[in-house]
């Protein structure tokens, strides 16, 4: 046998081979929107924060948007840097204020100024919250080139926050 005719063999086997179970689909349509939901458990016995507890379609109605700014408009500038440094402000905040948040992290934009928001435990003492305030504001200002203002609020345990079990 010649290279040519091993060659035509061996494309002839890689020829896929169609059929019609393989070009029509027969299973049915799920319309089910299952992102954002959290599933029951067993036991009931994992927490849910209020924002955890309403789902998507809920936003602007039970529960607001985690990003405020105007960025998004039709014609807004700037709307795919404005996502990524709100994606680096929650990074940074989460890496300096380790396991200290238990809410999530909300971000408003207002004119020059950007507000952080949150809710953290009161596991350690008011001089290291004070200095962590300081140090995370002016290092995102540097960083942004913008203020950064720390909104935040204390509470004295996790459990504090649960809205409920699911």
């Amino acid at each position: 046998m010649s290279l040519v005719q091993i060659r035509n063999i061996s494309l002839l086997s890689l020829k896929p081979q169609f059929s019609i179970s393989r070009l029509l689909h027969t299973s049915s349509a799920c319309q089910k929107s299952q992102s954002g939901r959290y599933r029951i458990t067993a036991k009931r016995d994992f927490p849910l924060t209020y924002e955890m507890a309403n789902p998507p379609h809920q936003i602007a109605h039970r529960k607001t948007w985690n990003s405020w700014n105007t960025s998004n408009l039709e014609g807004g500038l700037r709307s795919s840097e404005t996502a990524i440094e709100d994606m680096f402000i929650r990074k940074f905040v989460t890496g300096t204020w380790h396991a200290l948040f238990v809410s999530e992290i909300i971000i408003k934009r207002q004119h020059n100024i950007i507000r952080v928001a949150g809710i953290i435990r009161r596991s350690i003492g008011a001089r290291k919250i004070y200095f962590l305030i300081g140090y995370t504001e002016e290092l995102l200002s540097f960083w942004l080139q913008c203020p950064v203002k720390l909104e935040l609020q204390t509470v004295a345990d996790r459990s504090d926050v649960i809205f409920k079990y699911i």
